[in-house]
């Protein structure tokens, strides 16, 4: 089947070229879920473009009744992002005009609704499903309120407007799905939000996942989830328990500035695999994976940053276990004060994994060198 291909514009530049979005969708002969892929968010992350390229691939050789609902797929999501560079380095992660990250500027309803108890209250007899159109429908018509504001004579800022495009593609989806990697050196990991999204981490395939137990900023991902989270405690707390259909992930796959066979291969494998046992794919023959996957609290999280500034040496490397007290890396200081240099070790403060490093070797006093996934933390 071939994919309905949509050009979106995105923005125009004072030169004036334009920047436009290209969204791939396949639709199956019955209506259902939707599931929203975007990739590229910030500009050196780029592995997920590849990624969408063989899902592309993969689904325009399926028949329309091999795919139950609708599939979007949005490659190069931040293209202004992606273009932008510092000598040879892509960077991209922030805004260069307003110096916001491009995955902390989501609109989030969950900070705006003022009508969640009176909304359960109407609700509270009704079915999930109604349950669930509903909240969507009170959530799009906050969310009509920014494009009011966007085509006002006094206008909104860049990133209002780009964050609006993103989010009007998928606020109706029911999974979500954001493909980035490590801006530095990483192995590949997921960020799954608790409850039953727990239980289907385990058909992305992927080793290592960081469960979002705390949040900080409004990430496109949280942006999506902590609505329908915040929707389903208010359930609870009127004494009936509800799950609602929609999960939200952001995989990590490998390092920035990098097209990882591999971690390509992990991310089409997964995002297939997961589509499966969601009912989304009908795949004759096909043999539905689980695996077990370690999901650490993102508060088990231990980022190391220089003591001093220096160049790194004989650092560990990624997926290397270690002990407290363990040697992860050394610097090679230098000096302005008539001494020799001098070589200063580094030691771990718990136990714990090595699964991002830094891409410089060079760092100031106060710089990220590596993370640890850390099972016990200060």
């Amino acid at each position: 089947m071939k994919p309905t291909i949509e050009t979106l514009n995105l923005f125009k530049l004072a030169s004036g070229d334009e920047f436009f979005l290209q969204l791939y969708k396949f639709l199956g002969n019955k209506r259902g879920k939707k599931v929203y892929i975007q990739s590229n968010l910030h500009g050196s992350e780029i592995v997920g473009n590849a990624v969408i390229y063989q899902l592309i691939n993969f689904l325009s050789g399926l028949k329309n009744n091999q795919i139950d609902g609708e599939i979007c797929l949005l490659p190069i999501c931040n293209p202004l992002g992606t273009n932008q560079r510092n000598h040879f380095f892509s960077s991209g992660r922030y805004n260069s005009y307003d110096g916001k990250d491009w995955n902390r500027i989501f609109w989030n309803y969950e900070k705006v609704c003022q009508d969640l108890d009176e909304l359960v209250n109407n609700n509270i007899k009704f079915d999930l499903l109604t349950i669930q159109e509903n909240f969507l429908q009170q959530q799009k018509t906050a969310f009509a309120k920014q494009l009011e504001k966007i085509n006002k004579p006094s206008g909104a800022p860049l990133f209002e407007q780009y964050r609006y495009q993103l989010q009007s593609l998928s606020m109706d989806a029911n999974y979500l799905i954001d493909i980035h990697s490590s801006s530095n050196k990483c192995i590949d990991y997921l960020f799954c939000f608790p409850g039953q999204q727990q239980e289907s981490a385990k058909y992305f395939q992927i080793d290592y996942g960081i469960l979002m137990d705390t949040y900080d900023g409004d990430a496109f991902d949280e942006a999506f989830m902590k609505p329908w989270l915040a929707l389903e405690k208010k359930f609870e707390e009127a004494g009936r328990k509800i799950i609602v259909d929609r999960e939200s992930w952001t995989l990590e796959l490998g390092s920035g500035m990098t097209m990882n066979p591999n971690s390509v291969k992990t991310g089409v494998q997964g995002i297939i695999n997961y589509l499966v046992k969601k009912g989304i794919l009908h795949l004759p023959n096909y043999a539905l994976t689980s695996q077990d996957i370690t999901l650490v609290s993102r508060q088990n999280i231990k980022s190391y940053y220089a003591p001093t500034g220096g160049m790194i040496q004989n650092r560990l490397s990624l997926q290397n276990p270690v002990k407290e007290g363990d040697k992860l890396y050394e610097i090679l200081s230098f000096n302005k004060q008539g001494n020799l240099p001098e070589v200063i070790n580094i030691h771990a403060e718990k136990d714990g994994f090595i699964f991002d490093v830094s891409t410089n070797y060079s760092v100031n006093q106060g710089e990220y060198v590596l993370a640890l996934f850390s099972p016990n933390v200060d």
